[in-house]
């Protein structure tokens, strides 16, 4: 099969690989497209090792259609449509996924917008709505809210009761969330997002943070919150080390958590991916909530949509089409 391989000193280029063979839980798919992912980057970059097991083929999502199946009865069927979370192998032509991380395409979707789901949706679902326990009518801040993980939590929290902050780095990210369901942006370039939140409070602070910049964004994230708020820690593009104060976090009651979703097993993502289908799916069905594509590239170019991510210009997701 053809895919996409990662050289010494992270160059991409276009190899050929035997088709991966599927385990009992698992089932092979024929890839019609894959998500770009931040971790696809930082993994390229030799910063982020694949989990034990999984494939040195970059790609955490796909969508495509069943092509064989690893045990005799799974639930699925062979030229079933799907959409997959991987733990990698998804910029090929064929990958594996476990049976109970493949779910259907939404109502209406084709495969390129079906595979701007599973990493992201699952990622804030765990963070925002398990870990973080965001309910209906709270106060919830996500940084970085034009990225994929942004522009799908802004529209996950507002359909689910929230009022929606969202920090950004330009007028036309800014655009974007509001157009997005965000109620408040904040261009992080000009004006302090700390000071900003307090006075769309009135001085209570948001309920909820949402931080994959980590740095020196995680002492001002304690400032923005309120009573008995939550910090959840998804990513750190500004670094892991911070000095703290950890006075606001006794006084305000302050949780802080973090989790990363690669790593976790099988049955715990399966968890989330049950929520998902009771919770989530049917808002793509209907048409309330919706992947923000940003650009496609064929997979033979994954290059390119590597140094787009790098740039930072896009808003909302990448996809690799075969």
């Amino acid at each position: 099969m053809t895919c996409i391989e990662t050289a010494a000193g992270g160059t991409l280029s276009v190899g050929q690989r035997p088709l991966p063979a599927p385990g009992p839980d698992e089932v092979l798919i024929k890839v019609a497209a894959a998500g770009v992912n931040r971790p696809d980057v930082i993994q390229r970059q030799g910063l982020y090792p694949p989990p034990p097991g999984a494939s040195d083929i970059l790609g955490l999502e796909v969508a495509g259609t069943v092509c064989a199946l690893g045990g005799a009865s799974c639930g699925l069927d062979i030229g079933q449509a799907v959409t997959a979370l991987l733990t990698g192998g998804g910029y090929a032509e064929y990958c594996t996924a476990a049976v109970p991380l493949c779910l259907p395409l939404p109502r209406g979707f084709d495969f390129r917008r079906a595979a701007a789901l599973p990493e992201t949706v699952f990622t804030v679902w765990h963070n925002v709505f398990q870990r973080g326990r965001l309910r209906a009518g709270e106060s919830f801040l996500v940084h970085g809210g034009s990225s994929g993980i942004g522009t799908t939590a802004i529209q996950m929290a507002k359909a689910f009761g929230a009022r929606v902050f969202a920090t950004v780095g330009s007028e036309a990210k800014a655009e974007a969330c509001r157009r997005l369901g965000a109620d408040c942006v904040i261009n992080y370039r000009s004006d302090d997002f700390v000071q900003v939140v307090a006075d769309q409070t009135s001085g209570r602070g948001v309920d909820l943070i949402l931080d994959m910049v980590g740095g020196d964004y995680l002492a001002r994230n304690l400032k923005a919150l309120a009573v008995e708020g939550r910090h959840v820690s998804i990513a750190f593009l500004n670094g892991p080390k911070a000095e703290l104060n950890f006075l606001p976090v006794m006084l305000k009651r302050l949780t802080l958590t973090g989790s990363t979703l690669r790593p976790q097993t099988v049955a715990a993502k399966a968890a989330i991916a049950g929520e998902l289908l009771e919770h989530v799916w049917p808002m793509y069905d209907d048409g309330r909530l919706a992947p923000e594509i940003f650009a496609s590239f064929p997979l033979a170019e994954a290059a390119r949509a590597h140094q787009l991510m790098e740039s930072g210009s896009h808003i909302g997701k990448i996809i690799l089409t075969l």
